[in-house]
């Protein structure tokens, strides 16, 4: 037996694992890392079951190539063969604009995904990028990047210090936190609790996180803007704020807030007009306070609106870069932030004219893209890490649209609902024979941390890493050829990054020798070179070295106040009133008069269950981890219904299994997304299959700024299956 150490990376927490293998290198035990600084041992069962991912008999252990309706195993040398000839063929007879890329959620907790998507971007030299960040949080990117100038620039509520913790449509019981990372986050709303603070959940559901709080407000789906502008209006009624920071804008909000009273939004968000006021004056006299909102406010008609009033409310009580208030991270491997004010729209969708938002275009255009005729149709796709089928808007239809696609290649370890349709699947290798370091994830700490994690098995002959996988394809689009050296894409970027860190004034590499910064760098793999140099050229000057002697984690500090840093606005200030907000805050007041559908549908989220990908993990399968439709006992009552429903949408319809609770809204139904293996070679998951709920939702639908899809407030119709 022996005893290894590495992060999980399994959702956003970033927990530290210990665990125990035998000679054979198969994982016996994996229990939280007591030594860990950050997560202090925490773990949950998706961290616990790593062993058992790893060990998934289905995962694919080698290339499969599909000629008409058969797949067949092949070497890497004749699958990256293979892609040279589909995108080649598409790129010649199409142009470049026919090619597109979808990235998934699993690249956010990889090292090759962090590293190597932009420069397969770039070498595929589209416009046509997308990926589940449209399906999750590009309203909050988009909303800090008008703020403050900068897309990343988001900030963390600072849940160890705060008073009192405003939040809304997040389960971090559930999901361990989202654009929040904070390992043990029960824990620490606990401790929260503990030291006299007070904690208030907004949802309509009563979340396992609501329980936990001292206060569960109901309110009815993608109406969380409305509450927030009744909670603006209020601030300024009663003239309780208390900016602390410079800020441009101030006259519009409180002039936008005045149509938003809470009397006036209480019937559309079914919270009481004296609760709104009463949340206004305990945020404003708590002597720290955050508000924090994530998916389900991000997932609505109004998203973008949502997360935006979050900050305003944050700013307008004087909690903005605050101890206690909410704050920014500073990672170990900040290079340097963007260097000019934020914009979207910099191009459009071909066929809906969506506007591009952080480079990326909607996901929920995809099919629009690949379906409609004309020049720069979308006629080959590339992904990675990610099942659109299952977790973007309205599957069934992008189910169809990928079948019609002239070449298709996909890095995933599993045949599923979308890698199917591939011509080319080539499966990374699994987590434990993989470096680890949370490049993205980090930069929304609750506490300044890093950690790095070198492979726990060593790589299997012959295998390409990940990251060495997509540097090939980067190497393909750019037409070098599938025989090109990968590591020459990490050479050029490592000679681009030193030579603009020698070059920049105040860099602590100012005026160095490029060759001599080079022969410094230490790493068994290009990536691990690239995080060397990231390392060292970053605020704490730390090296892979460094971080491989504290194999548990290095703790680097409570946040610091540091807007200033931060800001890249035109105006050098805190932008409250950003045009493209307040166009669509105007928008929202029209809806005041627009009566609520009588049904809508929301997501959910389960501790043992991360999207569609961790549903052929037998531990993590079956219990409260099933695909079923809750919904109030009134509404069973009074629609007649028993055992199953058949609910239906503008786009589908599904029949589901019911289970009745208190503990949702009258008037709303949730399904869990990431469902719906029937079919699939995944024979954990088959036995689970579960419905698509995206059968449901309407790729019309968007947030209008993020060109985020609408996954809650749903409108749909139940009747008896």
């Amino acid at each position: 037996m022996r005893t290894a150490h590495r992060t999980c990376p399994l959702c956003e927490a970033v927990c530290g694992l210990r665990l125990t293998l035998d000679d054979a290198g198969r994982v016996t035990s994996v229990k939280g890392d007591p030594d860990d600084p950050f997560s202090k041992g925490f773990i949950c069962p998706k961290g616990a079951s790593l062993g058992a991912l790893d060990e998934d008999p289905d995962r694919l252990r080698a290339p499969m190539v599909r000629t008409g309706g058969e797949w067949r195993e092949t070497g890497w040398e004749e699958a990256f063969q293979a892609v040279e000839r589909g995108l080649t063929a598409v790129i010649e007879a199409h142009g470049r604009q026919a090619l597109a890329v979808y990235l998934g959620n699993p690249n956010a907790h990889t090292m090759a995904g962090a590293l190597y998507n932009a420069p397969l971007i770039k070498a595929l030299g589209t416009r046509n990028v997308f990926s589940a960040s449209t399906s999750d949080q590009m309203p909050k990117h988009v909303s800090c990047g008008l703020m403050f100038g900068d897309p990343l620039a988001i900030p963390v509520p600072d849940l160890d210090r705060t008073d009192y913790l405003l939040m809304l449509g997040a389960n971090p019981l559930e999901s361990n936190g989202s654009l929040c990372t904070a390992p043990d986050f029960p824990g620490r709303l606990k401790a929260l609790r503990r030291r006299g603070g007070r904690f208030v959940v907004v949802d309509p559901r009563r979340t396992r996180t609501a329980a936990l709080a001292d206060e569960h407000l109901f309110v009815r789906p993608g109406t969380d803007a409305y509450l927030l502008f009744g909670i603006v209006h209020t601030l300024f009624a009663e003239d309780l704020t208390a900016v602390g920071v410079e800020v441009e804008g101030l006259t519009e909000v409180r002039a936008l807030a005045e149509d938003f009273s809470p009397k006036a939004v209480a019937e559309v968000c079914g919270v009481p007009a004296e609760v709104t006021v009463r949340l206004a004056r305990e945020l404003a006299a708590a002597p720290t306070a955050a508000v924090y909102a994530r998916i389900g406010t991000c997932t609505a008609e109004f998203g973008t609106v949502a997360q935006w009033l979050v900050d305003v409310i944050n700013v307008l009580t004087g909690n903005l870069d605050r101890p206690g208030g909410v704050m920014f991270a500073k990672t170990a491997t900040e290079t340097g932030r963007r260097s000019r004010p934020y914009t979207t729209g910099r191009w459009h969708s071909r066929v809906r004219g969506l506007p591009e938002a952080n480079g990326e275009l909607p996901v929920a255009t995809l099919a629009d893209e690949i379906e409609t005729p004309g020049e720069g149709q979308v006629r080959a796709l590339v992904t990675v890490a990610g099942n659109p089928v299952l977790s973007a808007p309205n599957g069934v239809r992008l189910d169809r649209a990928f079948g019609g696609l002239e070449f298709m290649v996909c890095v995933d370890p599993y045949l599923n609902e979308t890698t199917r349709h591939a011509h080319v699947i080539l499966p990374p290798p699994p987590v434990l024979r993989s470096p680890h370091y949370d490049f993205a994830l980090l930069s929304f700490a609750v506490r300044n941390y890093a950690r790095f994690s070198p492979p726990v098995l060593p790589p299997e002959p012959g295998r390409p890493s990940e990251a060495e996988i997509i540097a090939r394809l980067a190497m393909i689009a750019s037409g070098q050829g599938a025989e090109a050296d990968p590591a020459l894409l990490d050479e050029l970027i490592l000679d681009q990054m030193l030579r603009r860190a020698v070059e920049t004034p105040g860099s602590p590499v100012e005026g160095r020798d490029v060759d001599e910064l080079r022969a410094g760098l230490e790493g068994g793999s290009g990536a691990e070179l690239r995080l060397d140099a990231m390392l060292k050229l970053g605020p704490y000057g730390l090296s892979l070295a460094a971080l491989r002697e504290h194999p548990h984690g290095i703790d680097l500090g409570p946040l610091e106040p540091r807007l200033a840093e931060m800001l890249r606005t035109v105006s050098g200030r805190v932008e409250l009133a950003p045009p493209q907000l307040v166009a669509d805050a105007v928008r929202l007041r029209e809806r005041l008069a627009v009566p609520p559908a009588e049904i809508v549908l929301i997501g959910r989220r389960h501790l043992r269950s991360n999207n569609s990908w961790l549903h052929n993990v037998g531990p993590l399968v079956g219990g409260s981890n099933r695909c079923t439709l809750q919904i109030n006992p009134q509404d069973v009552a009074r629609l007649g219904l028993d055992g199953h429903a058949v609910v239906r949408s503008s786009t589908g319809e599904l029949t589901v299994p019911l289970e009745p609770t208190d503990s949702i809204m009258p008037g709303v139904v949730s399904l869990p997304h990431g469902w719906g293996h029937a079919g699939t070679t995944q024979r954990t998951a088959a036995e689970h299959a579960g419905v698509n709920a995206n059968a449901l939702t309407d790729e019309s639908k968007v947030d209008l700024p993020s060109g985020n899809a609408v996954f809650n407030g749903v409108p749909v119709t139940l009747a008896p299956a």
